[in-house]
């Protein structure tokens, strides 16, 4: 079963134009399905250079002239790389080929963007148009459900299913937002093996980590820690690393979209912490499989930090998908007044509360600072995506 995407119209327009194609996220996520279906009956090429005879293929087509490599290629007009980071000098080839003015439609796909993103950069300037792929959002994951009809108004959703809705959400904060997890009758073997060693196999290969102990150690510290401000000394210190160590890990689980960072929100640093931050997951469910804690009860006594792990990836997975609009942080003053969720969206400013119960915060201290109420998120509100302007 395919679910339908948000990002289906994005990607359209990249297929449509004439600038080389960069899709990138983490594996699993759905890259490939996502071009399958949009492509239709458009015939393509697809070449994976997780798989080395793919990687020779393309080698050979590289090393001739661009119209004589792209004839011992079939001549597609659509050529699609999965896994193009595992190739350092895929962009510097296409960018020859797209520079030629070859007939032909280039995609890269990356589960990291630890080369992808450089080579882009410094080989496809100007040329290259990016679409970043997170985990389903919420709204995404309700085409799984029949009751859950496209065609049904959000109000009359949230009215007239609020218990299948209820249970819905508690089951996407235990479980997470990958496709096949979505639709897997049982999603608990799947997380399993995606947190394992498969979810990093990128940051593993990179050489730049011998063994994979130290970054389950490392994200075993950060799962128990999702919604509080993180300390690399800290970190550091529990796992017994030097600190330029834990910052090079935590900047790889980053850039192969394991976690985030939510840096602090400020232009007053000698009231407000300007340099803090937190690191959260773009998928709970990879963060409790972490744990092995996928209870669906709403007592769970981790329910909060998780509610707002949730929503904050809620936000910045519909703020990736709309090309990075807004800028999201967190806010906490020297006198300890804090909010969770700062959104600043051109010169539009929000603030948000998180909190499972739905009690509504004062926010007072940030109210007098900025002149903007602080508003409260709970769980009657599981459409938060829709708090990002398109």
């Amino acid at each position: 079963m395919y679910l339908k995407r948000d990002a289906e119209q994005p990607l359209q327009e990249i297929l449509s134009g004439t600038k080389v194609g960069i899709v990138l996220g983490a594996r699993q996520v759905g890259k490939t399905t996502l071009v399958e279906h949009l492509m239709g009956e458009r015939a393509a090429l697809f070449l994976n250079f997780d798989v080395e005879v793919d990687k020779a293929r393309f080698r050979a087509a590289a090393a001739l002239p661009p119209a004589d490599g792209l004839r011992t290629l079939g001549n597609p007009p659509l050529l699609v790389i999965d896994e193009a980071q595992r190739l350092p000098e895929a962009a510097r080839i296409v960018k020859g080929w797209h520079d030629a003015r070859l007939p032909v439609k280039i995609l890269l796909l990356g589960s990291s963007s630890l080369d992808l993103l450089d080579q882009a950069a410094e080989s496809l300037t100007g040329r290259n148009r990016k679409l970043i792929l997170p985990p389903l959002v919420f709204s995404e994951t309700l085409s799984a459900q029949a009751w859950a009809s496209p065609e049904v108004p959000r109000e009359h959703l949230c009215q007239y299913f609020a218990p299948q809705l209820r249970s819905w959400l508690m089951q996407r904060l235990a479980f997470g937002a990958y496709p096949e997890v979505v639709l897997a009758p049982n999603p608990i073997p799947l997380l399993r093996e995606l947190s394992s060693d498969y979810l990093w196999k990128d940051v593993l290969q990179t050489g730049l980590v011998k063994t994979p102990e130290p970054i389950k150690r490392l994200l075993l510290l950060l799962a128990h820690q999702v919604g509080s401000e993180v300390s690399v000394n800290e970190l550091a210190t529990q796992l017994q690393m030097a600190r330029p160590t834990v910052e090079r890990y935590l900047d790889l689980l980053e850039q192969t979209f394991v976690i985030f960072r939510l840096p602090s929100f400020s232009t007053n640093p000698r009231k407000e912490i300007a340099k803090g931050r937190k690191l959260l997951f773009w998928d709970t469910g990879i963060r409790n499989a972490l744990l092995n804690s996928f209870s669906t009860a709403e007592l769970r006594p981790d329910i909060g930090a998780l509610w707002e792990n949730w929503v904050i990836a809620e936000i910045a997975k519909r703020n990736a998908l709309l090309g990075a609009p807004a800028t999201l942080g967190f806010w906490r003053s020297r006198a300890q007044s804090e909010v969770d969720l700062v959104v600043q969206q051109g010169d539009r400013l929000r603030a948000f509360e998180i909190k499972w119960s739905g009690r509504r915060v004062a926010g007072r201290a940030f109210r007098d600072a900025y002149g903007v109420e602080v508003e409260t998120i709970g769980p009657a509100a599981p459409f938060v995506t829709e708090l990002l302007e398109a």
